[in-house]
């Protein structure tokens, strides 16, 4: 065998990625018999490269992917990517300079569409397959496609008509930056620095202080609240408070939402401030006052202030106010406010017309939900928990922006009634299509106005089981495919794509979309910290794998558990690195001589090379197991140990003599030495395979490709191996430690590892018979001249003892 010196991941791991490819090692085959195995894979946002997070998780993903198709299942694991909405259109608008409000729809569609085409979408994808990613690529999709926004639009049809969704001009969460409304799950809550304003309200000439942190709501304010307890306010049931600055009127009202204890204890309502001023408007049907546009600007209700931003406006309200004494005292705090997650922008509540998902009257059956998938890890259900339990609002699924999957809605010019597309048109952009109705069935105009706004891309991202699954709707395995095996994601999008692809798939179908959930953690920096650009601690997996390899980062993604957050340690790297060299330098040993070996032939094994096949077996089993219950990192770990230290540190040392003086020891010696070789670095490698693919085909294919007539170790059975010999374990416990106390005191008396060790006297519990069928291994790998054996008493507290004379 012609192998060369060193192993080079910068040409071997592009070669066995296109190998792959090309010879479909990965291809879901839609004609098999086998057991299925369906990923929901999750389609990353196009957003320019893949980040460390990234690699990461889908480190971990690939990982079980691997292990499950070495066990004989048909893997469907296609590949998609989420590239719609509000992501791609910033991104289009930053790297084109150029804004989607100044260009007509239809023209700014096309170059997003164009770009993601032709530059974005085809290097963003080779990040993926850089790392290693074992997907069926020729099963992909994106989710701006046709076939993804038939699906999406045939949803829609199909909510509506059970009359799950409905359009409703009402208060809405608001980003003024992105200029759209938003959904709960969209909001962030971040700790600001602020002030409590005690300001004055007067009633009949009386002065009434109330606490706010939003003086620039005052010309939106609707009414003065208080709980029906608080005896302080009492005497102005049923009177009228003024606004200062603005000299509105408004009522004074008991109600138990208010609380005593927050600010002065009476509060003003504004509309909106908040979820509670929401409540307390349709409560006690008060009027609507819009101080703030949809830009963030102060609308004219706000007087001088008109047309300044909300901050702006704040200051100058306030100066206004310590001009007119009329603010009596401000208290620094610090409070959450809801912030928009893609810009960071404060978010405002806006009336606005919108569509939604009425879901809120099912929240107690959504926590059933949740509790019938597998969570691995288990703790992650939490999540998804306080997340049904907080939900305040149907699901809003419009967006005032341009490119996104269009609703499939029309709505008639006189009268407003919706009209739906044909579901056999699909998809369908009302903008630049009409509807098949001629007239609305309603008034009977023949006139439509098309709905501008596009669904939130959440509306289409929860549906990626149905969105891959239906590419293979005409195959009769259309149906083993849902519901789905396995939903692998991180833990910061529970409440994003997990928890809204449950509700679609339980309102669509009324099951779960999957059997068992993944959850990754993330990716942190050194310090534990996360990374951003603004921090300049963002490690990059493209630079890390020029450095190391692609195999280096998923073996330091595979030291993390399911759900921990891991810190990038560079060192982990390193190590990585150093177990492909020792693998790559071990499988060379072995390979020099397996080069005469009959896998078929019958072999008598010796008792080091059962007890290394014990230890094997019972790796195996744990790897199984571990994997079975997606502890890969436990897996990862104990082969590891198993590599360096049984096999290497110990056993190729132990059977050098065997392999080398077969004239000598015999060639019965040299082939059970041999059998043990082959089994063990053939399982070492299909153990770690999942984690390092890289590495392991390269050795699979230089000898034991041929041996097994596989096209690839991922292919290859994983091992399969039931040798507990508990006797062999006992023999070998006495030849290592023999062994390991002959190197200990020889690194001790600084001496080379080949010196000579003069006198060695052992004592075990093994018999002398037992013991003479391992002398020679003894004598042979620690170089012992005059190796004495003692048997101990059965009731000896010690199983072995060793004393070494140099």
């Amino acid at each position: 065998m012609d192998i060369p010196k060193d192993y080079s991941a910068a040409l071997s791991e592009p070669k066995w990625q296109k190998y792959w490819e090309e010879e479909g090692i990965f291809r879901f085959d839609a004609e098999s018999k086998a057991e299925v195995y369906s990923v929901d894979t999750p389609p990353p946002t196009v957003s320019g490269k893949m980040h460390i997070g990234h690699a990461f998780s889908f480190s971990q993903q690939d990982f079980v992917v691997r292990y499950q198709r070495m066990r004989g299942k048909n893997v469907f694991c296609p590949f998609g990517t989420d590239d719609n909405g509000l992501a791609t259109e910033r991104l289009v608008e930053q790297t084109k300079k150029v804004r989607a409000r100044d260009m007509p729809r239809e023209e700014f569609v096309k170059l997003c569409l164009e770009t993601l085409e032709n530059e974005f979408r085809p290097k963003y994808v080779e990040d993926w397959k850089r790392i290693g990613m074992s997907c069926d690529w020729s099963i992909f999709y994106t989710t701006i496609n046709e076939h993804c926004q038939r699906i999406s639009q045939r949803s829609f049809i199909e909510l509506y008509k059970q009359g799950r969704e409905y359009r409703k001009d009402a208060p809405t969460m608001w980003c003024p930056t992105c200029q759209t409304g938003v959904s709960q799950v969209e909001c962030q809550d971040q700790i600001l620095d602020s002030y409590f304003n005690d300001i004055v309200f007067k009633v009949n000439g009386k002065e009434l202080v109330i606490a706010t942190t939003r003086p620039e709501l005052l010309p939106a304010c609707v009414a003065v609240f208080y709980h029906p307890d608080d005896k302080r306010y009492q005497e102005y049931k049923g009177k009228k408070a003024e606004v200062p600055l603005f000299g509105l009127e408004v009522p004074i009202l008991p109600d138990e939402r208010a609380d005593p204890e927050k600010g002065t204890g009476i509060v003003m309502c504004c509309t909106f401030g908040d979820q509670t001023d929401m409540e307390w408007q349709k409560a006690h049907n008060l009027p609507i006052r819009v101080a703030i546009s949809g830009d963030g600007k102060m609308t004219s209700l706000a007087g001088k202030y008109q047309g300044l931003s909300v901050k702006s406006a704040r200051k100058m309200i306030i100066e206004d106010l310590k001009d007119s004494k009329l603010l009596i005292s401000q208290e620094p705090i610090k409070h959450a406010v809801n912030v928009h997650e893609r810009c960071k922008a404060e978010l405002e509540i806006i009336p606005s017309k919108q569509w939604f998902i009425k879901y809120l009257d099912v929240r107690e059956d959504m926590l059933k939900w949740g509790e019938e998938l597998n969570w691995h890890p288990r703790h992650m259900k939490v999540r998804y928990d306080h997340w049904v339990k907080g939900l305040q609002w149907d699901w809003l699924i419009s967006r005032q922006r341009f490119f996104g999957v269009p609703f499939p809605v029309w709505y008639c010019k006189k009268c407003e009634e919706v009209i739906l597309a044909d579901e056999k048109e699909l998809p369908v952009d009302p903008v630049t299509s009409k509807p098949k109705a001629r007239k609305c069935p309603k008034c009977g105009c023949t006139e439509f106005v098309p709905e501008t706004d596009i669904m939130d891309t959440w509306a289409t991202s929860s549906l990626t089981p149905q969105i891959a699954t239906e590419l293979f709707r005409d195959k009769p395995i259309f149906k083993k495919l849902f519901p789905m095996s396995l939903r692998p994601q991180a833990h910061d999008i529970i409440t994003f794509w997990l928890f809204n692809t449950v509700v679609k798939s339980r309102l669509h179908y009324g099951k779960n979309p999957w059997k068992d959930v993944i959850i990754s953690g993330h990716a942190l920096d050194p310090r534990g910290k996360k990374m951003s650009k603004s921090l300049g601690n963002v490690v990059e997996p493209q630079e890390m794998i020029k450095k190391y390899s692609a195999d280096a980062l998923r073996f330091w993604a595979a030291s993390s558990k399911l759900g921990e957050d891991l810190p990038f340690m560079e060192k982990d790297l390193v190590t990585g690195h150093k177990f492909i060299v020792k693998l790559w330098n071990a499988s060379k040993l072995c390979f020099m001589h397996l080069e005469d070996f009959d896998t078929k032939k019958k072999v008598a094994l010796e008792p080091v090379d059962r007890w290394l096949l014990s230890r094997l077996s019972a790796i195996i089993k744990n790897s199984t197991e571990s994997f079975d219950k997606y502890e890969y990192s436990r897996t990862k770990a104990d082969v590891e140990n198993f590599f360096w230290h049984e096999f290497c540190d110990y056993y190729l040392e132990i059977i050098k003599d065997r392999l080398y003086n077969a004239d000598r020891r015999g060639k019965e010696a040299r082939e059970s030495a041999q059998y043990g070789l082959y089994h063990g670095l053939l399982s070492t490698l299909k153990l770690m395979a999942p984690i390092m693919p890289h590495i392991t085909e390269e050795i699979y294919q230089i000898y034991f490709a041929e041996k097994e007539g596989r096209k690839s170790i991922h292919i290859s059975r994983w091992p399969d191996l039931s040798m507990n010999d508990e006797k062999a374990e006992k023999i070998a416990e006495v030849v290592l430690y023999a062994v390991e106390s002959a190197r200990r005191v020889k690194s001790e008396s600084n001496l080379s590892l080949k010196s000579p060790v003069k006198r060695m006297l052992l004592e075990g519990k093994i018999s002398g018979k037992e013991f003479e069928s391992v002398r020679e291994e003894i004598v042979n790998s620690a170089r012992v001249e005059e190796l004495a054996y003692k048997q101990l008493a059965k009731d000896s507290k010690k199983s072995v003892e060793c004393a070494v004379e140099i």
